[in-house]
This record gives structure tokens, C-alpha cells and sequence, in this order.
């Protein structure tokens, strides 16, 4: 469970900061942790877990914004990890991007955001999809609009329908004028070769991007001709595949 959520700016000013339950996290935690990145350099910067004369500490850096949690109970490393990871690729999309300026311009859009992310110090709702429905982002007419009527608030009113769905990133009743698929293979490969031209090591680096432009949530497969070549493999929650071994699955995708 966290306890709270600073964001830093490149110089240790504390730009934003999310208290998360009734404990409240004293700011000096982040005068010691800025001491340390000064003292210890970028050798501190890499570490990600951080234990604090009073806190665990957790944090990213996106851009030359520091994202600092805080806790002082037991709760898994990496899901405070990936938590703050979220956070910074979602407020890196609703603001095109992350700097000191867009984060002070958009202050009420980013506290609204972690508002609806985390719930009494627990990861909530962190789909984009969702939180676009939830939270309108930026613009011109927004930002008018708020001056001529006083309301600041950018929260929708009703809560989106795929709220309550097993496909939280797609939107519902979603349809298209023609049911199309775009599929993008990008590939990486690192090699090692000696002064006589043999190869040494080489190491194939891979990802299958889909996007799906079809009415509904229809089921996709996608089957490999070599499977058994492929080793360390992360998916999307979307994707579903027979626990038989990775060699003899196909992939299924709740696209």
C-alpha cells in the first residue's frame, strides 16, 4: 500500500504531491531523497527501491521527472514499480508529453488522474482507455470552457461502461466503417562478431504490434510457424494462449 505520491522536478522541486491515506508523508523525505541523488549521482538514480531512514522509497525517471512513492508497509517492490510507470505513460499521453512546464499547466488534470488511479493507497483504475472516458484530456476548448463557466473539474459525471468489463482497454460498442487488422513486426538483433568475421553470439530481439479497427470484440489468433525459438515472452492482458508449453500454442487476442 502506498502512502504517497511526490513528482519532482529535474532540480528536487517538489511540483506535485498526493497524499494517499490518512498518514501523512512529510515533505522533508523528499529534501533527504534529493540530498542523496546530489551526493551519490547517477549510481543512486538507478536504483529503484530506496529504504529511507523512515520510508521505502520508489521511483522512475521520465524525461527528468522524478516519480517518488512512499511507504512504510510491506507490499511488493515491483508493484509500486510498474504502478509509477503507469502513471508516467499515461500523463506522458493525455499531455503529449513530460516536462515542468506541461505538469504545472495541467496541475488540476494530473491530480485528477492519480485521484482515479489509486484508491486508499491501491492501484485502481490505470487503463487509458478508461481514464480517457473519466477524465477529459487538454485542449483549447476545455481550457475555455472552464474560464467562462469557473468549473475546473474535467471528471465525467457517468462512469464509463467499460468500467465493469473483462476488456477494460477497449472501448464498448465500439464500431468501424470497415473491420480491418494492421499487424507490425518489429525486430531487433544484437550481435557479436570476431576480427575474423565469425559470429560470436547473436541475440533476436522481437515484438508483434496489433491494431484492430473491428466492430465489437472479436477473438484473433495468431499462430507462429517456429514457436519454439521464442523464449522470455511477455504479453497484453488481452491476450490468452493454452498453457501447454510455448511451443505449441497459438495466441489468442480479445482484440
Amino acid at each position: 500500500m502506498l502512502q504517497c505520491i511526490f513528482i519532482l522536478s529535474d532540480s528536487g522541486q517538489v511540483m506535485l504531491e498526493k497524499q494517499l491515506i490518512g498518514h501523512k508523508v512529510d515533505r522533508s523525505i523528499c529534501a533527504w531523497f534529493w540530498d542523496q541523488v546530489i551526493s551519490q549521482g547517477d549510481s543512486f538514480k538507478q536504483q529503484s527501491v530506496i529504504a529511507s531512514p523512515t520510508h521505502y522509497l520508489f521511483q522512475i525517471v521520465r524525461e527528468g521527472i522524478t516519480f517518488l512513492a512512499c511507504t512504510q508497509l510491506e507490499m511488493p517492490p515491483l508493484m509500486g514499480i510498474e504502478f509509477l510507470c503507469r502513471v508516467a505513460d499515461v500523463l506522458s499521453d493525455y499531455l503529449e508529453g513530460l516536462n515542468e512546464d506541461v505538469i504545472k499547466d495541467n496541475f488540476v488534470i494530473v491530480y485528477e488522474l492519480l485521484d482515479e488511479m489509486i484508491d486508499n493507497g491501491s492501484p485502481l483504475t490505470t487503463e487509458p482507455n478508461i481514464l480517457r472516458e473519466m477524465i477529459a484530456p487538454p485542449n483549447i476548448v476545455s481550457k475555455m470552457l472552464s474560464v467562462v463557466t469557473g468549473n475546473s473539474s474535467n471528471v465525467s459525471v457517468t462512469l464509463p461502461g467499460a468500467t465493469a468489463s473483462c476488456v477494460p482497454w477497449r472501448t464498448t460498442d465500439i464500431k468501424y466503417a470497415n473491420n480491418e487488422v494492421y499487424v507490425d513486426l518489429v525486430e531487433e538483433m544484437d550481435a557479436i562478431i570476431n576480427r575474423d568475421g565469425v559470429l560470436v553470439k547473436c541475440e533476436i530481439y522481437g515484438e508483434v504490434q496489433v491494431n484492430s479497427h473491428i466492430t465489437g470484440v472479436p477473438e484473433l489468433t495468431l499462430s507462429f510457424a517456429n514457436p519454439s525459438i521464442m523464449d522470455d515472452v511477455s504479453f497484453h492482458p488481452c491476450v490468452r494462449f493454452r498453457t501447454l508449453g510455448i511451443s505449441s500454442y497459438p495466441i489468442i487476442c480479445a482484440s
